[in-house]
């Protein structure tokens, strides 16, 4: 078994194949050779920066036609992580407007610059740091992970699924709830790092490699 870290230039590629590479025997390359990543068992899509760039870079690697047919075929297991979620969607507000992948129905907005804590004091956009993630619905990658445990986040825009049926976790920033875990038949994506989350991260990971969608 081999898991390809697809690399179009816009992802922490190393620290991902990292964190797999503590959970797993098994095989972790990053690549952008489109024979390898089609020969690869499972994938992570990481993601990093500004959408514009990431969508550009993905077009200029030419992976785009390659994880659009991914995406359409369900063949194997996909994990989006950070910006690798964002891109499922249809379109994100950053950079005046990006679009993206369209795999679910769903946009990526921005928090709001005037959000305020129970204590009344503003709240930091970007949001970075550890929050408690709340699970709404049975998942293998939920595997050994409990409900409101913590998170790594460092992110200035969320995603906003349409269909409820995608949602598979969510956190509560200020008044937003944003949805932090979606996924649908074979692909499942985070907007937190699992790399950076200790061992619910870690946890995250080895269930993805042992996951059979």
């Amino acid at each position: 078994m081999t898991i390809a870290v697809i690399d179009y230039g816009m992802g922490n590629l190393h620290s991902v194949a990292k964190a797999l590479e503590h959970v797993t025997q098994e095989r972790v390359v990053i690549t952008r050779d489109a024979r390898r990543i089609l020969g690869a068992t499972r994938l992570v899509l990481p993601g990093q920066g500004a959408i514009r760039d990431c969508m550009s870079e993905l077009e200029h690697t030419e992976l785009r036609g390659l994880v659009d047919e991914l995406l359409a075929q369900q063949s194997k297991p996909l994990l989006g992580i950070c910006l690798g979620q964002q891109m499922l969607f249809e379109r994100s507000e950053e950079n005046g407007g990006t679009e993206c992948l369209g795999f679910m129905p769903g946009q990526v907005r921005r928090f709001p610059t005037d959000m305020l804590d129970p204590h009344s004091q503003r709240l930091k956009v970007p949001h970075m740091g550890w929050n408690q993630l709340q699970l709404h619905q049975d998942h293998a990658l939920w595997r050994g992970i409990h409900q409101d445990e913590h998170f790594y986040f460092l992110h200035s825009y969320y995603v906003t699924a349409s269909n409820d049926t995608d949602v598979y976790g969510t956190i509560n920033y200020g008044h937003i709830t944003a949805h932090v875990a979606t996924g649908r038949d074979a692909t499942f994506a985070v907007q937190f790092h699992p790399e950076k989350s200790s061992r619910a991260g870690l946890k995250l990971l080895e269930n993805f490699v042992y996951w059979a969608p």
